[in-house]
């Protein structure tokens, strides 16, 4: 009667092996797809900031008539350019984020692709061109 009572209070180790092999096959399967989500949030995070960056250098223009220079780049939403007693700034409410990746958005004007400035991330790998969650986010073609 005794041994009945001290099985049935503890946990077998072939239970808790089973336990673990469940958590672990969850896991497997789980763990991918939020990785994938957390790759595509990066991206979306990225064009939401690049469309924040253009509504604010449209603001900008209006007041100054021109878009920053590739020089004074996104700074100038923050910071007054000198020489700009038209800039009725700041057109950002906090200091210019790095992209999603830890990196300075690549900015220039004039562009080359319209008369609007041109903003690029790297993507994830950090280097131009690539394909997936690598490819450069291009503000024309957000």
């Amino acid at each position: 009667m005794r041994r009945n009572r001290r099985s049935r209070l503890g946990v077998t180790l072939i239970e808790m092996l089973v336990v673990v092999t469940i958590i672990a096959l969850f896991a497997a399967v789980v763990g991918p797809r939020f990785l994938g989500r957390t790759d595509q949030a990066r991206v979306t995070a990225c064009k939401v900031q690049m469309d924040a960056f253009m509504t604010a250098l449209g603001a900008y223009k209006l007041d100054t008539g021109l878009f920053p220079t590739t020089e004074q780049g996104l700074n100038a939403l923050r910071v007054p350019p000198p020489n700009l007693p038209q800039w009725r700034g700041p057109y950002l409410p906090k200091d210019v984020p790095m992209d999603p990746w830890q990196r300075p958005y690549l900015y220039k004007f004039p562009g080359e692709h319209g008369d609007e400035p041109d903003m690029v991330s790297l993507g994830a790998d950090g280097q131009p061109g690539g394909e997936g969650i690598n490819a450069d986010i291009l503000s024309w073609k957000n």
